[in-house]
């Protein structure tokens, strides 16, 4: 059965690598949301946070399942997290799948960017990404299998039995990267000594 896709990701960045993820035509056109040309998200963005949600919850109405499209700053976006929020409180099944290694009109690639679902956690502390799945687009053949996680994604979701109850985003601790840390550098010269480059705490 063909279920109605969702497509969250972040537009001004990754809107064109979307479109090739949105060509592969492994889902019928009428059953994709969220995909818009740059004239019309302009318009809605210059109606406002009210606007641009209004916008998101309507393109939900009739979906199932919802692919956040994962490049260099998706899980940095407010909106990506409110999109994922609200698909999970409706009870649309998520998957995420990484788009850094599809070339965008410039024929270049980005870097690999944090797993949004790492952001949002259940009222028991657990994180959305040790339930959401994710795949690489390239890596793992998305041109082929798009329309299979899809549907394992969906039969995942019914089959859920766990927590569903979101922990608040206002109260909510973001998950730090599991990066090493980086030694700070210490001049060599005579005199007081300079740090420089100090490792930066997590930006929302």
């Amino acid at each position: 059965m063909a279920r109605k896709v969702f497509y969250s990701f972040h537009f001004k960045r990754d809107a064109w690598r979307a479109g090739q993820v949105r060509n592969s035509n492994m889902i019928a056109n009428d059953d994709e949301y969220g995909v818009i040309d740059s004239v019309e998200w302009e318009k809605i963005e210059r109606g406002g946070d009210a606007a641009i949600k209004r916008w998101i919850n309507e393109q939900l109405e009739y979906t199932s399942v919802t692919v956040v499209l994962i490049g260099t700053e998706t899980a940095d976006r407010e909106y990506v997290e409110y999109e994922i929020r609200r698909n999970w409180e409706r009870g649309n099944a998520l998957l995420g799948v990484r788009i850094h290694g599809v070339k965008n009109q410039d024929g270049e690639t980005d870097n690999r960017g944090t797993n949004p679902f790492d952001n949002i956690q259940l009222s028991d502390g657990t994180l959305l990404s040790q339930i959401c799945k994710v795949y690489d687009w390239v890596a793992d053949d998305g041109r082929a299998n798009l329309g299979i996680w899809v549907e394992e994604a969906y039969e995942a979701h019914e089959a859920y039995k766990g927590e569903t109850v979101l922990e608040k985003a206002e109260t909510a601790t973001r998950y730090i990267r599991e990066t090493p840390a980086v030694a700070p550098t210490i001049a060599a010269s005579p005199g007081p000594a300079v740090i420089r480059n100090p490792a930066k705490p997590w930006a929302r």
